[in-house]
């Protein structure tokens, strides 16, 4: 299966490291023009790096997802400079650092906040992108969510669980009323991968033997990686999901 993305241009939230830099590196080897943005500007900077020096395309900016304004202005540079965003990756999220708690101890700002950056900002990424691709009759959307939106969450942080079982609600919603625009909407539901600072430090809080019961409840007996979560969005993305909209894709190893 040969993925060329030549010619089109991508936006990926939350790639200063993780499973967005990862995508974004994806895209740029592969000839999009890739636009990353994150609210971590020194590792976005190593993102832009490591496309480039892959012989990829690569502008970052700096934006906070939560804010309406400025997701506007960059989709519009976006699309000034490449004439339309054809693939939007709605990968930035996450915890926020918070923990897990008990259900009475949760303040209505925590649940707001992961909120607002799991399902708000994806549907304000979503918002700003779909007048052009519905100009230009084509569209790819692609959310990441997360096992904990089908399932609970290892963390045991209820909005995050919950967050990200609206986001795949979203994204089946989207896809009906996207689709007659040629436009399609899909979710990735990534297993657990030791990804970034946050999954790294929970992993760590496991212990040996936690860990080792986690690698044992996966099919395949083995952690993933960032690039086997990549790999599904460029499907996702590419022309062989021409006719695929709605769906989610758990890459987890097999639980």
């Amino acid at each position: 299966m040969n993925l060329d993305f030549t010619g089109r241009t991508a936006i990926v939230t939350g790639a200063a490291h993780g499973f967005g830099r990862a995508i974004s590196l994806a895209f740029a080897e592969r000839g999009a023009t890739v636009w990353a943005c994150d609210v971590i500007a020194d590792e976005l900077a190593a993102t832009q790096r490591l496309c480039q020096a892959a012989g990829g395309n690569c502008t970052v900016r700096t934006v906070d997802i939560r804010d309406v304004e400025a997701i506007n202005h960059f989709v519009a540079d976006a699309s000034k400079a490449a004439g339309l965003v054809h693939i939007l990756v709605n990968n930035a999220g996450g915890v926020l650092g918070q923990v897990g708690q008990p259900l009475e101890n949760v303040t209505p700002a925590q649940w707001q906040a992961i909120f607002d950056v799991n399902v708000t900002g994806a549907f304000h990424c979503s918002q700003a992108v779909a007048p052009g691709m519905k100009t230009a009759r084509f569209g790819r959307i692609v959310n990441i969510s997360s096992g904990a939106g089908l399932g609970i969450t290892l963390t045991g942080i209820q909005a995050y669980a919950s967050a990200k079982a609206a986001q795949i609600g979203l994204t089946r919603q989207l896809a009906h009323e996207l689709g007659p625009w040629g436009i399609t909407v899909n979710n990735v539901a990534p297993g657990f991968v030791r990804s970034n600072p946050t999954t790294e430090k929970q992993w760590q809080s496991y212990g040996a033997e936690k860990q080792q019961a986690l690698v044992e409840g996966i099919a395949l007996k083995r952690l993933g990686s960032v690039d086997d979560i990549a790999s599904g969005v460029l499907f996702f993305a590419s022309e062989y999901a021409g006719w695929v909209t709605g769906q989610v894709l758990s890459i987890d190893g097999g639980r």
